[in-house]
């Protein structure tokens, strides 16, 4: 084969390469496959440049160029190489080596989706999908998802799920969804698993089990989806399907709330505070309900207001009670109502007043 590629053929020149690049019958060498692909690219032989720009994007022999890896991706494409299509789609669709520019992706992702490429087909969904690039079409989303997840696709297995899940270009069909995501679930794909979970927990499709919801949940979780994790840690806070366990309860909510989950925040800060699952610790139970009532939580706005109002975990400041209990009664918290006008009554016309302004100023940072 070398004394061929030495003598010019293209085909010789592309073959020696990629044993180089593989180490087959020859020592692995990326720089010496990345020189014997370019000879036969430049000869405008397609597989090779398709070889080569794969070197050029990930830097494999060469110096990692996206936009010389786009030329020769470009060359390819236009010869019907049906990687390199999907490859340069890819580079448009992600602004890499050329200018962002979707319409251009969406173009090659269909010409290397007819010929099967199942990452293109993917892909094209997906700007269906989202309209990017091609007018929203959920049915052509759909049509594309499905390709691609008849032959395992998992990312493609799981959105044409949230299709049926949500009746987009498809008739809803929570059973149909179900069956989509349990087989990206059991791909591992975490946000599946999470789907899959809510589909047990809600009997949407399948019939409720709270123990199959626990069981996709934990999978979910385990991969740190946060969503996933404060649902196991509810589960477990109420006891559906499995036994009422608050310290379990409080570990996934911890994990949830550190990820931001408000919800989790807030259930982490009841549990601190009536010392279920954990040591009882106030200051704790002020810390999460401070972190979910910031971000507009109105339960942990009416319980940061308690705190304030009976002095536990902080000094005791019936201004700043006030302003919680308004804050969450503007949120439609009938709790939060009662307990501000009953704190109103201990209260002087000035700290009133105060709160009041208190409450205004949050508002207006907040809703910036």
């Amino acid at each position: 084969m070398k004394p061929l590629a030495e003598a010019g053929n293209a085909a010789a020149q592309e073959a020696l390469g990629f044993l180089y690049a593989v180490g087959h019958a020859v020592p692995q060498d990326d720089a010496e496959a990345a020189k014997w692909y370019r000879k036969a690219a430049e000869q405008g032989y397609a597989p090779a440049e398709y070889n080569l720009g794969v070197m050029l994007y990930l830097g494999r022999g060469v110096s990692q160029d996206y936009a010389e890896a786009a030329n020769w991706f470009r060359s390819a494409a236009s010869q019907g190489d049906a990687d390199a299509q999907f490859y340069f789609g890819a580079m448009n669709d992600l602004g890499r080596g050329v200018s962002q520019n979707n319409a251009e992706a969406a173009k090659w992702y269909w010409l290397a989706a007819q010929q099967g490429v199942v990452e293109a087909q993917l892909n094209l969904g997906i700007l269906y999908d989202r309209g990017h690039g091609v007018p929203r079409d959920y049915t052509e989303a759909a049509r594309w998802y499905r390709k691609a997840a008849e032959r395992g696709n998992a990312l493609a297995q799981f959105n044409l799920g949230i299709l049926y899940d949500q009746g987009h270009g498809v008739h809803q069909d929570y059973a149909e969804a179900a069956k989509w995501f349990r087989k990206a679930a059991n791909q591992g794909i975490s946000i599946a698993q999470f789907y899959l979970g809510i589909i047990y927990d809600q009997g949407h499709g399948v019939p409720r089990n709270y123990a199959e919801a626990e069981r996709w949940y934990r999978k979910a979780a385990e991969q740190g989806n946060a969503g996933a994790q404060f649902n196991l840690g509810f589960i477990y806070d109420q006891g559906h399907g499995v036994q009422k366990d608050y310290a379990e309860a409080a570990k996934w909510f911890r994990q949830a709330a550190e990820q931001g989950v408000v919800l989790a925040q807030y259930g982490l800060g009841v549990l601190y505070g009536n010392g279920q699952g954990v040591q009882q610790d106030y200051s704790e139970a002020v810390n999460w309900f401070r972190k979910a009532a910031e971000q507009g939580n109105a339960a942990a706005q009416n319980s940061l207001g308690t705190m304030y109002e009976k002095g536990q975990g902080v000094t005791q400041d019936y201004v700043q009670a006030h302003m919680w209990f308004n804050l969450a009664t503007a949120l439609g918290d009938q709790y939060a109502s009662e307990n501000r006008d009953r704190l109103a009554a201990l209260m002087t016309p000035a700290d009133i007043s105060k709160a009041q302004q208190l409450a205004r100023d949050w508002l207006a940072k907040h809703q910036q």
